[in-house]
């Protein structure tokens, strides 16, 4: 399993500056992302992330006021990787086999998913702050500008108002199914994710 690195975007109670605060920032994050993936949302506690960290609670505190600032710290690291998926998928839009845009996009997101269990726990747990949630619908406004330009250079989409708004929905529509797919299993259940692919392809040949 990966592990969150620390997100300078998150509520800290200071911003660490010596690489010693910078590891212990980077323990805690770590201890609270493998509390989620193992141990669900529940379980997320200050003195559980203390333990789980081997911290004291006391120097918990010195970076973070609340859970809810954790929370926000490694739900913002999780969101950071998606964006960069987001980039590496346009940056390598040139490369490789786009003859099957839908499952190498779906199969990109499906391996962030799998090595990020943490991420599926929090999600579905619906414990995301109203900033979260805006940080949230940005990040998938930065996936879905990203798939439309593959779509547009690679797979034989006409660019424009009509292709901008399948590809919202499409992301939309995708990140319910791969939730519900994870929920369903850890590695995510292959039916739901083979009828979202197929679900996907008939969405893109009615735009092509």
């Amino acid at each position: 399993m990966s592990t969150v690195s620390p997100s300078p975007a998150g509520r800290l109670r200071r911003e660490p500056r010596q690489a010693r605060s910078r590891a212990r920032l980077a323990q805690i994050l770590a201890a609270a992302d493998a509390i989620l993936a193992t141990e669900g949302v529940e379980a997320l506690t200050i003195r559980r992330i203390a333990e789980r960290a081997g911290v004291s609670v006391g120097t918990l505190y010195q970076f973070f006021p609340d859970k809810g600032s954790v929370v926000d710290a490694v739900a913002r690291a999780y969101i950071d990787e998606f964006d960069a998926l987001a980039d590496a998928l346009v940056n390598s839009a040139a490369s490789g086999d786009w003859s099957d845009p839908v499952g190498r996009i779906v199969d990109s997101f499906v391996a962030l998913y799998r090595s990020h269990p943490g991420y599926v726990a929090l999600w579905s747990g619906r414990h995301l702050s109203p900033e979260l949630a805006r940080a949230d619908e940005a990040n998938n406004q930065v996936i879905a500008a990203g798939v439309q330009q593959v779509l547009a250079a690679y797979a034989g989409v006409t660019d424009g108002p009509r292709l901008e708004l399948a590809v919202r929905v499409a992301v939309r529509t995708a990140d319910a199914l791969l939730q519900y797919a994870f929920s369903l299993s850890p590695d995510g259940d292959d039916a739901v994710l083979a009828e979202l692919k197929n679900l996907l392809r008939i969405y893109l040949a009615s735009l092509r």
